[in-house]
């Protein structure tokens, strides 16, 4: 049962990260690296996007596999961004600094589980 509820818990993270991403835009903004190109607001929304359509192709057992692998990448691609959270957020108080420095290891868990529901897949 857990390996198949697996897919759909992944899917609801990607889809309700992407909303937000949409609907509290801010704080994804001042996330964005600025050593990126254009504006951190055309950042926030593209990658709301991508995790909307990652959150679609996982939950549908044709595109899991390849959506899960692209779930993996795309988390990987992301952590600079939560890097540069960590560090602007030095001289926050200390629950808001704990929370932005939990952001970059849990990468690593999720990386490994969009990995999983990978491998489950194919």
């Amino acid at each position: 049962m857990r390996r198949v509820r697996s897919p759909h818990v992944l899917a609801g993270l990607l889809a309700g990260a992407g909303v937000t991403h949409f609907l509290a835009p801010k704080p994804f903004d001042a996330m964005v690296p600025r050593t990126l190109p254009g504006s951190p607001r055309a950042w926030t929304y593209a990658s709301g996007a991508v995790e909307l359509a990652l959150a679609a192709g996982v939950a549908l057992p044709r595109t899991r596999e390849r959506a899960a692998t692209a779930a993996a990448a795309f988390f990987v691609a992301v952590a600079p961004a939560n890097v540069k959270m960590a560090l602007d957020w030095r001289d926050h108080p200390a629950p808001l600094r704990r929370a932005a420095l939990a952001r970059v290891p849990l990468q690593v868990p999720l990386v490994l589980w969009a990995r999983k529901v990978a491998r489950d897949a194919g």
